[in-house]
């Protein structure tokens, strides 16, 4: 198949994935294995439309991240501004929320990408992680916290332990903060943006992190296809981030636990 329908796919699938509670690791490495896109190009090219994704949360919420740099600075002066004591208390929570992963993610990146990213694992992961999802939908209590940022630092830390989670190639980043955030008391909306605030260090750090071993790899031919795949994610996640936000406030996140749930059971029968 042509490389640049390929990147179009894969971008597809990124967009789509990222952020919603169903792993874009996993369904990428099914993809990349249905498409014979695999090895060292291909795990860089995944790495690089992460970027693009990245770049849809900034867009989508730069309004909120501005106000939150104005009230950080005590230059807030619009209705919607923070204190700036409440800016400096949730930032520091996103910070104590990242630390977790990353120290694991440095730690153990290289073994976990060795013996989890392959097909069979994903698969099992996506099981686990939907039957995960309807059991916190079904016996969660009451949220407490009704806004994001007023999300306390103990809450902000075991977000960031359930993070820890999505190192685990088919358990998916946004599923693992976004179910942390329920268990600790943030209602849907407030945890899924929480999760996508978090998104921001963790997902440019991993990115940074994993150009920089396969920069050098890459050639110049490479400059199409890999640019057509960011922008191609950077349009989808940002139509999905929309979606999503506005689909849950009215539902909960049980249609994504059954759709990983089924899923997995299929591409365990076919690996059979």
């Amino acid at each position: 198949m042509n490389d640049i329908v390929i990147s179009i796919i894969l971008g597809i699938v990124e967009g789509i994935t990222e952020f919603l509670p169903i792993s874009s690791t996993g369904h990428l490495i099914l993809a990349g294995n249905y498409l014979k896109f695999v090895g060292e190009k291909a795990n860089a090219f995944e790495i690089f439309i992460q970027l693009g994704a990245i770049i849809a949360v900034l867009c989508y919420f730069r309004t909120r991240l501005w106000w939150l740099i104005q009230s950080l600075l005590g230059k807030s002066s619009t209705p919607d501004g923070l204190p700036q004591g409440i800016a400096r208390r949730f930032t520091l929570g996103i910070i104590i929320a990242f630390i977790p992963s990353a120290v694991i993610g440095l730690l153990f990146h290289d073994i976990i990408e060795e013996k989890l990213f392959n097909p069979r694992g994903v698969a099992t992961a996506l099981i686990v992680g939907g039957i995960a999802i309807l059991l916190i939908e079904r016996f969660c209590k009451k949220p407490k916290v009704l806004i994001m940022e007023q999300t306390g630092w103990i809450q902000s830390f075991w977000i960031g332990v359930a993070q820890c989670l999505s190192l685990i190639p088919g358990m998916s980043r946004s599923a693992s903060t976004i179910m942390g955030g329920l268990v600790v008391g943030l209602n849907r909306v407030a945890a899924a943006e929480f999760s996508f605030f978090l998104a921001i260090p963790t997902m440019f750090a991993a990115t940074i992190y994993s150009l920089l071993k396969v920069f050098h790899k890459l050639s110049s031919a490479d400059a199409l296809t890999f640019g057509i795949g960011f922008i191609v994610s950077f349009v989808v996640a940002y139509l999905v981030i929309a979606g999503f936000m506005a689909f849950i406030k009215h539902y909960s996140f049980v249609v994504f636990g059954w759709y990983r749930i089924v899923l997995g059971i299929i591409v365990l029968i076919i690996l059979r």
